[in-house]
């Protein structure tokens, strides 16, 4: 049963709130002073407090900013026989939940209770919510760099700036963002992921911005686009470094004019979007090259985030195996691992490439295959325990150049492969192949894919 305090200085008034209030099923204290009421408060806390502001001693005002001080989440109802409109504002802005004015309609008194209470519920209930969030998209560590990248999260999350994160493949770059959204103002709204490298040049206007139905031959429907979308939210550009120049100059004018046309269109759409962009080149380099816009890098960067690879914060390796331990052993079912000193010594000297995302497909790895509940030496993979694959049978001693050169070209692609974690696209830009002629060499040389994550 949920307790309500009724706090006024006039004991008719008491004894009529009490009464009705217990007729609604309500459990009641009553004080006759604001000081009694702070008195009671240290003792139980009730679900929400009906205050009169004119009380003897301490006034119903500086009670509220006392009340709120000390209990944020509690509700109050603020009630008076002298209203008017500035004291109104000024209580709602001390934290007040609403004003009645006396005498009291005790339907009113009701129907303003169960607002504020449903109010609070809510507001619980999305707190749960975004913990349970935080929870899923917690960031991992806690090496010097970590933890001053988790503080620089929290003092830029409440602005509307926008964001620019760097960093290599896999070091949970997306996690920053994520966090960056769900301790914002916007977390209540939309957070709109788009991987500018998966999206076809010939589509991403149509994917960012929307379309008319009849402006394309497959257009039989209007369709929002991912900016529509994250209206009053938040937009992350995954990979932004990938999008062509066409595209850049159109995320540019959306950004500067903070509006669009759908594809086919002629309307103007205003949005209101928070814009973080994340990427793992280097755009400086990359606008040296004349392959991403100057003025779109200094419109995205004006909170700049490093989210460092797992080399430089080696320290942070026993909290991601610990935590990708508990949650691959609790998806499996299966009695917890535990990681010798012997074998823990070797992730810890090993460099991880693919930073956070290896780590985690490492430990599902030896969940799946240890057949012990203790991970040693002999559980861990060749390739982190310092073990170099023999050379190539016939490198050196080939008589011909033509098959050296082809015994060098599949160590060379395997190795690179196993360093992106099979990912071929990210290995045809390292090593500066297209992606189709990529795969046709995997074939060739019959490289097992499988084998390299």
């Amino acid at each position: 049963m949920k307790t309500i305090m009724v706090v006024d200085d006039e004991k008719e008034i008491r004894d009529a709130l009490s009464g009705v209030l217990r007729d609604e099923s309500f459990d009641v204290m009553e004080a006759g002073s604001a000081e009694e009421a702070l008195r009671k408060l240290n003792t139980q806390i009730p679900e929400l407090l009906l205050l009169d502001i004119w009380l003897p001693g301490m006034d119903g005002i500086e009670a509220l900013k006392e009340i709120k001080g000390a209990f944020p989440g509690l509700p109050v109802i603020m009630i008076s026989g002298h209203a008017n409109i500035e004291t109104a504002v000024k209580t709602t802005k001390l934290g007040a939940y609403d004003f009645i004015e006396k005498p009291l309609s005790l339907d009113k008194v009701i129907l303003t209770v169960e607002h504020a209470l449903e109010h609070k519920r809510l507001t619980e209930e999305n707190r749960a919510l975004r913990f349970r969030a935080l929870s899923k998209y917690e960031i991992i560590g806690k090496s010097r760099a970590i933890m001053a990248l988790k503080n620089d999260i929290k003092r830029a999350a409440p602005s509307n700036s926008w964001v620019l994160i760097t960093g290599e493949n896999g070091t949970g770059k997306e996690f920053v963002a994520r966090n960056i959204h769900l301790l914002s103002t916007r977390s209540g709204r939309p957070f709109i992921e788009v991987n500018c490298a998966a999206i076809p040049e010939e589509l991403i206007e149509s994917e960012l911005f929307g379309h008319e139905k009849g402006a394309f031959t497959s257009a039989i429907a209007q369709k929002k686009g991912k900016f529509d979308l994250a209206d009053k939210g938040t937009i992350f550009l995954d990979e932004i470094g990938d999008m062509s120049l066409k595209t850049q100059a159109k995320i540019l004018r959306i950004l500067q004019e903070r509006s669009f046309e759908r594809v086919g269109g002629t309307e103007r759409i205003t949005v209101d979007v928070r814009v973080i962009a994340a990427t793992n080149k280097n755009l400086k380099e990359q606008i040296l090259k004349g392959t991403f816009r100057e003025d779109l890098y200094y419109r995205l960067n004006v909170i700049p985030f490093y989210v460092p690879p797992i080399r430089e914060r080696a320290e942070d390796i026993p909290f991601f195996i610990n935590h990708f331990l508990k949650e691959f052993c609790r998806e499996t079912a299966r009695e917890m691992l535990m990681v010798n000193k012997e074998a823990t010594d070797m992730l810890l000297t090993y460099e991880w490439p693919g930073n956070v995302r290896e780590i985690k497909n490492l430990v599902e790895r030896l969940v799946i295959m240890t057949p012990s509940n203790i991970v040693t030496p002999d559980d861990i993979p060749a390739y982190i325990k310092g073990v170099v694959p023999a050379q190539p049978k016939n490198l050196f001693r080939s008589s011909l150049l033509k098959e050296a050169r082809k015994e060098f070209e599949r160590e060379f692609i395997s190795r690179k492969l196993k360093e992106f974690g099979g990912n071929i696209s990210k290995t045809a830009e390292a090593i500066g192949i297209e992606r189709s002629h990529l795969y046709r060499k995997i074939r060739s040389y019959g490289i097992e894919q499988e084998n390299l994550i």
